[in-house]
């Protein structure tokens, strides 16, 4: 895997995409993309700045007539073809994504990858049903209909954790409905998104339908959110950021869609399946090393079964291997920087004065000192109102507390700013229901932690945001719907101007 792919050759000419071709930075500054595995620099390039930003919505600008006014038919084979260029290189891609985000080659080639070709081949369906709504006449002799339209230029922002899955998730949507797209990735993990974007090209997506702009997000990123040609502007990443996206996005009165923090509660009642909870919160704390919004952070569990949940857990927790990524018997890649896992263990040591750290809490020996590991970590003992239980941690960190009623446990689980996504593990079919209907999240997954489809909506509650990625509701977001009306007497009226100002 990988053999061939050499990553200073095939970004040889820059890490901006416009119009159909790479090109270098104007910035002035350059920026490496760094292997977290080893901490060893394997792509140096200039970042963009505003003027790469200004010439991306251009070029996407120049190619919006075009691309809105191809047929739904047209937009759809184009993307077809998408998806067969994708899955013709999953490798290259598996390979690239695990080197600039260190997560095991498992994870890229078993999820990554196919989940962003599968998401692709749904929108290429989805762009053949941009539906309005049938014509009638609801006011006399007139008709009215109402049109789905393609809104013009986004501009997206999408994070370091999932880089290729968060492009398509921008991308595919906006561009089956016949928009255009500037994305800015994460400047430490743009490989994939670059590679994403050279593929849409093969495939035969017109030059400037799909742009790549990498840069900082406080001037490339501020600069795409606040220009004035951009009509929409879609962001996932942090609270904190999407709060200045917004403040930027509202000044020019764009259309907004935000996919921010999460801390997703994991409520286990006390006639759950305990082996079933214990593999699926060690599996769905410990996805992509924690760096996950929808990873299990909270575990409450009721007080019956929480002492053999936190014996079992630990246990699992001890068995996961730590290694190279490249290696297909590794379970847990590094975080994605030392300044990461620095941070994350900063936490876990201030947590040491008021809970238990039961497993983990540090970084490993032996050959791993050189990259950004940190042992999967399992926190007991912590108030509901600790840092370590209210706040995003971002790594492979779950902390457990127990509940005594089911009011209790639901309470709990909504007792954090975020609402992205949560899971119940019972048998029980009324407090499923129950669950699913009083937790206040975008997703409640009952029995399971983590699976997500192209056909169901991804988006938030509370401050996890607002707008939904995949599904054809996501797609819907692209769109701007106009009422059109047609008069239908024979001859055009002229008598109009009486009904509002009386005879004359």
């Amino acid at each position: 895997m990988g053999n061939g792919f050499h990553v200073q050759d095939r970004f040889a000419g820059g890490a901006q995409y416009i119009g159909g071709k790479l090109r270098s930075g104007t910035s002035g500054r350059h920026h490496e993309v760094v292997n977290p595995a080893t901490g060893e620099t394997v792509y140096r390039y200039e970042l963009a700045g505003t003027d790469d930003v200004d010439a991306a919505v251009a070029a996407a600008a120049a190619a919006f007539p075009g691309w809105s006014g191809a047929t739904p038919a047209e937009r759809s084979e184009a993307m077809h073809r998408f998806a067969a260029v994708l899955a013709g290189q999953a490798d290259d891609f598996a390979y690239a994504e695990s080197l600039q985000c260190g997560k095991p080659i498992k994870l890229s080639t078993e999820f990554d990858v196919p989940g962003t070709v599968d998401n692709t081949a749904f929108f290429a369906g989805a762009a053949r049903h941009l539906e309005g709504k049938a014509a009638a006449e609801y006011d006399g002799d007139h008709t009215s209909y109402v049109r789905r339209e393609a809104i013009g230029v986004v501009g997206s922002i999408a994070p370091w954790n999932y880089p290729l899955q968060m492009a398509a998730w921008k991308v595919l949507p906006a561009v089956a409905a016949g928009n255009t797209i500037v994305l800015k990735p994460a400047e430490i993990t743009p490989l994939t998104s670059l590679m994403f974007a050279q593929a849409a090209t093969e495939a035969g997506i017109p030059d400037g339908v799909i742009n790549i702009v990498t840069g900082a997000g406080r001037d490339a990123g501020e600069h795409l959110v606040g220009h004035p040609d951009v009509v929409m502007t879609s962001f996932t990443g942090s609270t904190a950021v999407g709060k200045r996206v917004a403040e930027i996005a509202t000044s020019t009165v764009k259309r907004l869609h935000l996919e921010l923090g999460g801390k997703a509660p994991f409520v286990v009642f006390d006639d759950a399946d305990l082996e079933a909870a214990v593999n699926g919160a060690v599996a769905g704390s410990l996805i992509n090393t924690g760096q996950d919004c929808t990873a299990a952070t909270r575990a409450y569990v009721q007080r019956p079964l929480y002492d053999a949940f936190v014996r079992d857990v630990a246990a699992l927790m001890e068995t996961v291997r730590l290694g190279d990524p490249f290696d297909p018997s590794t379970d847990l890649g590094p975080l994605i920087s030392h300044a990461q896992r620095d941070r994350v263990a900063a936490i876990v040591e201030r947590a040491r004065a008021y809970a238990t750290v039961v497993t983990g809490g540090e970084a490993p020996g032996g050959g791993l000192q050189d990259g950004a590991y940190y042992r999967p970590t399992l926190v007991a003992g912590a108030a509901q109102d600790s840092e370590i239980v209210q706040s995003e941690i971002f790594g492979p960190v779950l902390v457990v507390l127990p509940f005594d009623t089911d009011d209790e446990g639901i309470a709990l689980a909504n007792d954090t700013p975020y609402g992205l996504a949560a899971s119940a593990w019972t048998r029980d079919l009324y407090r499923a229901n129950r669950a699913t209907r009083e937790i206040k999240a975008g997703c409640v997954w009952v029995n399971d932690h983590i699976p997500i489809i192209s056909e169901m909506p991804h988006g938030g509650y509370k401050a996890s945001g607002f707008g939904k990625d995949m599904s054809t509701y996501s797609f819907e977001e692209y769109t701007q719907v106009k009422h059109v009306m047609y008069d239908n007497t024979a001859v055009a009226r002229k008598d109009w101007h009486r009904t509002i100002f009386g005879d004359r």
